[in-house]
């Protein structure tokens, strides 16, 4: 079982406080900008920030889904997504770019052994990438 990831980036034209305060913002920001692969978002606790919980049907391909249902921390200008489900991670990170802001979304989980587990490697990632430019050109138009 090795660790898979897939990370993606974009410059929004907000700046990192007004950008981290989007993403923190389960309540409104983030049901409009998640992709239509997210199903069944809901907020159980909180809606803002660390101590919300959140959960969600990741429709990553037609057969595979994923039942997530994520406690948020924040800490600086990291958000950080555990989905209690599985070994999955989402860590949103902003940092400064010029006028605005670079962020950049990374999600790790462990994955399968054998020989499955060489090709969730290769595909997952791609596939998920995919999902994150998206969800990130969502949250670039929200921030506009």
């Amino acid at each position: 079982m090795g660790q898979v990831s897939a990370s993606s980036s974009i410059v929004v034209a907000a700046d990192p406080q007004r950008t981290l305060a989007a993403i923190s913002d389960y309540e409104t920001v983030r049901p409009r900008i998640l992709s239509s692969h997210y199903r069944d978002y809901k907020v159980v606790e909180g809606g803002n920030g660390a101590g919300t919980v959140v959960e969600w049907t990741l429709q990553a391909t037609e057969k595979r889904t994923r039942n997530v249902r994520a406690t948020v921390t924040v800490a600086d200008s990291v958000l950080t997504e555990r989905d209690a489900n599985s070994t999955m991670v989402n860590t949103w990170t902003v940092t400064p770019d010029g006028t605005g802001s670079k962020v950049t979304v990374e999600t790790t989980w462990k994955g399968a052994g054998g020989i499955s587990g060489i090709f969730e490697g290769i595909f997952a990632p791609l596939g998920l990438k995919k999902i994150q430019a998206e969800v990130l050109g969502n949250l670039s138009g929200e921030l506009a």
